[in-house]
């Protein structure tokens, strides 16, 4: 062979580098393309979501309820039991987020309609509330249909169209001030005082209305509210409410809060009234039997002209009082004990038991069973806000306090006898003081027993009327055990999306991310061969040389175009050839490859054509007797080849063709023989090649595949040179699996690598012209892809 100029197909390694920087910057278009739709896609979320928002307030939960109160400083006086105990945070939390809270708030708020305003390009929709230009004024003996939406379109400052689609069908335009009626709705639309203009040129004018349903909304506000304890002693809490009207999310919160302190007050009140009814049903008594003494007394003093006692009667009367003084706390644990026997009876319902304390009844036992009593009421009440009666926290509850029941039952039952003992032991008393009086003169003794009875009738209205007082200070002096800390202000709201610089960071990360995850999957399953890299790292067998793209429609681009980029390329491969084929007698080239479509044939072609071109007698020989291809390109004949000659059905110059490239010969494949590896070894395949190395300078040969048959390994035995194709972004690296092994067990000797069909850009040289796109160093060994 001749002795070509070499030149540098690779360019070291920067030039790798280069090809990776640059293919690195063609993905860009796709990265700008996907930047590009995410940044969209964020502006539409920013721009034409609705805003929600969060809101809060807090409220301080007393540690210490009613020992401020002069309620209580009237129960530690007369032994009363302490209502309430100290506040469980979350039984309030319970009550706060109850449904009767809830429903408690929204009947005292204008909840019942909602108000949607519509954006001009009808893709945007906002609630509002508070600011709407008109206002809904329902008929409240008409029942409204829930949830319907009804649309509004403001046509000018009287006038507006009204439309009910779907099942109603209905575009009416109407007057402001004019009711509407059908079978679902009965309404009429006035203007909104506090606004300047219904009508706003600037403005789509369209909105949309619908009925609530009270019941619902109180469950969804229920479900919707966020209840946390602040600080350590978990006094402070703060409710906190998700919505999309900062207004109207307040003005619910603050609500809920007033309705919750003012129903904390109310029971205090209920507890307090329900002393002050037992006072007034004792007091009614009293007064009746009180009035009647003091009539009869001066009726008699009137009647009788008698206004003073004797000495004897005056020191029978001072006995006689001191008695009685004695008998009256027994009389009043005796109407005390009548009173729970009504009120077991008749009245077993959640008002609470009037401690006994109230009417200075010092029985510690009864006092304990009754603040029991009242504390399982209290729990029964907080739980049953909360809670279905059938709730198994209730149904514990009721059962203590229907045993309960039955212990003061019991308690009255056997300590009313020991009462009446006492009573009766009393009356002994005053029977005996009777006796001395009846010893005085009538009238004096008459006089005597109707002071007694007002003196008795006295003592007890003026204890009443005493506790009464007091009862009348706590009612008025009650104030509710929790306060408002911090009331919910729309100003303070703080919006949760959308969240606009969030949403276009997430969209520059996955405008970025999705195609570099999708390049990174891509390359990770990527099997084929990308560059001299994936060779370099997969196997030691040298690179003889790299071929361009054939751009042409040529087979033999060589040939058409000798001063082109891809003639360089086979040129080059020649040259490095020299330094395989060092012996005259080593004249024998053959290319294979793993599987069919890599280019052996191709290259074959044009290598032979390049060594030909220089003057050298080349014979192209055709042993890929299973598909064959050779005769078609150079347009001759194949009803004889290889397989004839090699089953001596014809000679060896018989098969031997020319070619219309001058020094050029081709040996044909021939007909498709049955057993193409049979012939190959055969002694007549050994002759062949014996005569060839004697007529031609090189023979090139074009093989089956090696991965598919055996052929080109027994082939292998005749060439001197052995080439493998690699063909780029063709082949997968399974190649290497093959042609490691071969080498490793030495069954094809002389092996080099050809990477085929490699598109390089042209900043790689003048797009494969002289020299520059394909090059390689000094030595086949230190090729550069």
């Amino acid at each position: 062979m001749d002795s070509y100029p070499q030149q540098n197909i690779y360019q070291e390694e920067s030039i790798d580098i280069k090809k990776y920087f640059f293919k690195f910057l063609s993905n860009w278009y796709w990265f700008a393309i996907a930047v590009g739709i995410a940044l969209s896609v964020a502006y539409l979320v920013n721009r034409y979501s609705e805003s929600t928002y969060t809101i809060s307030s807090s409220i301080i939960i007393s540690d210490n309820q009613n020992e401020t109160s002069s309620i209580e400083s009237i129960v530690q006086e007369l032994g009363r039991f302490r209502a309430r105990k100290k506040t469980e945070v979350v039984n309030e939390i319970a009550i706060l987020k109850s449904y009767k809270m809830a429903r408690l708030a929204l009947e005292e708020l204008d909840f019942g309609i909602l108000y949607i305003s519509i954006g001009k390009r009808e893709i945007a929709e906002t609630k509002i509330y508070n600011n709407s230009s008109f206002i809904i004024i329902p008929d409240t003996a008409f029942t409204q249909m829930i949830n319907y939406p009804i649309d509004i379109k403001i046509l000018s400052e009287h006038e507006y169209q009204l439309s009910i689609n779907d099942q109603f069908n209905i575009k009416r335009t109407l007057k402001f001030g004019e009711t509407f009626e059908n079978e679902a709705f009965k309404f009429s639309i006035i203007k909104n005082e506090i606004i300047d203009s219904v009508f706003n040129e600037n403005s789509s004018n369209k909105y949309l209305f619908k009925f609530l349903d009270i019941n619902n909304l109180a469950k969804t506000y229920r479900s919707k509210l966020k209840i946390d304890v602040n600080d350590e002693k978990g006094s402070i809490l703060t409710l906190k409410l998700n919505g999309f009207v900062p207004e109207k999310m307040a003005a619910y919160l603050n609500k809920l809060s007033e309705v919750y302190i003012r129903s904390d007050l109310t029971e205090k009140n209920e507890r307090t009234e329900n002393t002050l009814s037992f006072i007034d049903d004792q007091l009614s008594v009293i007064v009746k039997d009180l009035n009647n003494a003091e009539v009869r007394l001066q009726e008699f003093r009137s009647e009788n002209q008698v206004f003073n006692l004797s000495q004897k009667g005056g020191l029978l009367i001072n006995r006689l009082s001191e008695v009685q003084m004695e008998q009256i706390p027994y009389e009043v644990r005796e109407r005390y004990f009548d009173y729970l026997n009504t009120y077991l009876q008749e009245h077993a319902t959640n008002q609470p038991i009037v401690a006994p304390s109230i009417m200075n009844i010092n029985d510690l036992a009864l006092q304990k069973i009754v603040e029991k009593y009242n504390d399982q009421l209290f729990q029964k009440l907080k739980f049953s806000q909360v809670a279905n009666e059938d709730a198994s926290n209730i149904i514990i509850i009721q059962n203590e306090i229907n045993s309960l029941q039955n212990i003061i039952s019991e308690y009255v039952k056997t300590n009313k006898q020991a009462n009446k003992i006492s009573i009766h032991a009393l009356d002994q008393k005053i029977n005996d003081i009777n006796k001395e009086i009846n010893l005085l003169p009538i009238n004096e003794r008459i006089l005597i027993n109707i002071e007694r009875e007002y003196t008795l009738n006295n003592e007890l209205y003026t204890f009443l009327l005493e506790k009464r007082a007091e009862a009348g200070i706590t009612k008025a002096s009650n104030v509710a055990d929790n306060k408002i800390l911090d009331i919910a202000r729309p100003e303070n709201a703080t919006q949760l999306t959308p969240k606009r610089s969030q949403n276009y960071l997430i969209a520059l990360v996955l405008g970025f991310g999705l195609p570099g995850a999708i390049i990174l999957m891509l390359e990770f399953f990527n099997t084929k061969i990308e560059n001299k890299k994936d060779i370099e790292q997969n196997t030691d067998i040298p690179i003889i040389g790299t071929i361009g793209h054939n751009a042409t429609q040529s087979n033999i681009p060589v040939f058409i175009d000798p001063k082109s980029g891809l003639a360089e390329s086979f040129r080059t491969l020649r040259t490095n050839l020299q330094y395989i084929l060092r012996e005259k007698n080593q004249k024998v080239i053959m290319i294979t490859s793993t599987i069919s479509g890599e280019g052996k044939t191709f290259v074959a072609i044009n290598l032979a054509t390049i060594i030909s071109m220089v003057g050298k007698k080349v014979l192209l020989v055709g042993l890929d007797l299973r598909k064959p291809s050779l005769h078609k390109i150079f347009d001759v004949a194949n009803n004889i080849g290889l397989s004839t000659y090699l089953s001596q059905q014809n000679t060896y110059n018989e098969i031997i063709r020319e070619t219309p490239i001058e020094n050029l010969f081709i040996a044909p494949s021939g007909p498709i023989p049955p057993n193409p590896a049979e012939l190959i070894e055969t002694d007549q395949m050994k002759t062949f090649f014996e005569n060839a190395e004697k007529d031609y300078d090189f023979i090139v040969i074009d093989t089956p595949p090696i991965a598919l048959v055996t052929d080109a390994l027994l082939i292998s035995q005749y060439s001197h040179a052995n080439l493998f194709m690699i063909r780029q972004r063709y082949s997968t690296s399974h190649v290497f699996d093959l042609i490691n092994k071969l080498k490793q067990d030495q069954k094809i000797a002389h092996m080099n690598i050809i990477v085929n069909d490699l598109k390089m850009p042209k900043y790689y040289g003048y797009n494969y012209g002289y020299g520059y796109g394909y090059g390689y160093g000094y030595g086949y060994g230190n090729q550069k892809i």
